[in-house]
């Protein structure tokens, strides 16, 4: 993450009561993608002693796709936790999500670069923005490569640590 940049999730875990409903609405999806850096830090091949930031009992409880250059076996974990390492590109990631949910939502975790990925594709219907007020100088940037967007904000609440904000994306 960089210097400073755990600060960015105080608010996960200082003021988790403070922000209990947009902690319980992250996780309130039938499957989950993310990108690989926002399973594990580094690059390039797997060390495959690493099990994610969480310990043991990640909070999805669910399967998650994340998005890799390098495969891996699937890692089960504790809480009905099993993450599937996808190679193939976004479009397969939703694919294997879409059928791992069911009629549930699915729910694109982040980082920037893959949240960007699935703006441009058109894949996301929310988005849901959770503002620290700090910079950290360097890093992916949101909306980069990203077509014009016309969003329509839904809700927005503020909190000690966090500014929480959800878009609906407006299709023409």
């Amino acid at each position: 993450m960089g210097p400073g940049g755990i600060d960015k999730h105080r608010w996960q875990f200082e003021a988790a009561d403070e922000n209990r409903a947009e902690l319980d609405a992250i996780v309130d999806a039938g499957a989950f993608v993310m990108g690989r850096n926002m399973f594990a830090p580094g690059r390039g091949e797997w060390d495959l002693d690493w099990r994610g930031w969480w310990g043991e009992d990640p909070p999805y409880h669910g399967p998650v796709f994340v998005l890799t250059h390098f495969p891996r076996a699937p890692l089960e974990m504790e809480g009905g936790n099993v993450f599937h390492f996808v190679t193939d590109g976004i479009e397969s990631a939703f694919r294997q999500a879409r059928e791992a949910a069911g009629d549930r939502d699915i729910s694109i975790a982040g980082g920037a670069s893959t949240v960007n990925q699935f703006l441009a594709a058109g894949l996301l219907d929310e988005l849901r923005l959770h503002i620290a007020p700090l910079t950290l100088g360097a890093g992916e940037r949101l909306f980069d490569g990203v077509p014009p967007l016309r969003l329509e904000q839904v809700s927005t609440r503020q909190t000690s640590l966090v500014t929480h904000i959800t878009y609906r994306v407006i299709r023409a």
